[in-house]
């Protein structure tokens, strides 16, 4: 779970915040995420520089549809508060990239959950591997091994990269179709610890404070084999409970219940709230009834865990 809380702020709260923390020392980039622009304020350089390398930039005379702040500012503790009117965050004090990535595309789903469409997208925070077309989503909670499997599956050719971390999907007739978030990945820098074939790969790689990195998954995997949408074809539920056997199928039904029983595995959700509850839960029992569902028990060796999944997917 995510070490912060979101507080929810009115209109009036934010524009006095932002009257104290707008100025010329800022440094501003815009992101395009899936259709969406969400523009970055902040003093970090880091942030700034690895922003860049996470994805796809927006012309600067193209208007936001979201804001996301992050500012250091002294004698205060870390501190996330959200203005849902305008998409805005502020976030403060923050030390660690991989939550100012994360509430980024939490921002888009945000936007999209109040977005009305004949096409509405939807929002997954997970991985998903393209195999042809057509594709494996994994999900889970954190620390249940999402990242370890997904890229242990990248070490077999016959496997496509589409994202590590999140995903957006829309419900079409006859299909559902499945898009990729970033243009790159912000990884542990000790990925090769599992899987040593990725060692040479990423020796050199600029790690922050968190021995994390931004990766060229295109450099990492070859350009060839990474995509920007795919359609599911099977979705696989992670967890780590000694009690349940190593893999069993889920009914809808069941898949549901472990989602709303972990949060839906996402600790970056701005609004908890009746209405988003409801939007969540319609969205995940139509996204549920389209493919099978398994759920992986992950207290195997990764090795272990990585056979049945590849045998899940009929490779």
């Amino acid at each position: 779970m995510a070490k912060y809380s979101v507080e929810i702020i009115s209109p009036a709260a934010k524009d006095r915040l932002m009257g104290k923390l707008v100025s010329s020392e800022l440094y501003e980039r815009k992101a395009v995420i899936h259709g969406t622009c969400v523009k970055l304020f902040t003093d970090s350089h880091e942030f700034k520089d690895m922003w860049e390398d996470n994805f796809d930039l927006m012309p600067d005379w193209i208007r936001p549809h979201a804001r996301i702040f992050a500012v250091n500012c002294k004698g205060r503790g870390l501190r996330v508060r959200y203005e849902p009117a305008s998409k805005t965050v502020i976030v403060e004090n923050c030390d660690y990239y991989g939550w100012v990535k994360s509430i980024a595309l939490a921002l888009v789903a945000d936007f999209m959950e109040d977005f009305t469409s004949e096409h509405r997208r939807h929002s997954v925070h997970g991985s998903f591997i393209d195999m042809h077309g057509r594709g494996l989503a994994i999900i889970g909670p954190s620390g249940s091994g999402k990242t370890t499997l997904t890229y242990g599956l990248l070490l077999d050719k016959k496997f496509n990269f589409l994202t590590d971390d999140w995903f957006f999907v829309r419900l079409a007739d006859s299909d559902t179709l499945v898009h990729s978030s970033e243009k790159n990945s912000y990884i542990r820098g000790d990925l090769a610890k599992n899987w040593p074939q990725y060692r040479q790969k990423l020796e050199g790689i600029r790690k922050d404070s968190q021995e994390r990195a931004i990766v060229d998954v295109q450099r990492l995997l070859g350009g060839d084999r990474v995509r920007q949408e795919s359609a599911l074809s099977l979705t696989v539920l992670l967890t780590r409970d000694k009690e349940l056997p190593p893999l069993k199928k889920l009914t809808p039904k069941e898949a549901l219940v472990f989602m709303l029983k972990n949060d839906f595995c996402n600790p970056h959700q701005l609004v908890r709230s009746r209405v988003k509850l409801v939007k969540r839960k319609k969205f995940f029992a139509d996204f549920f009834s389209r493919a099978p569902v398994y759920l992986l028990n992950t207290i195997e060796t990764p090795e272990q865990s990585l056979d049945r999944l590849k045998k899940l997917t009929g490779q």
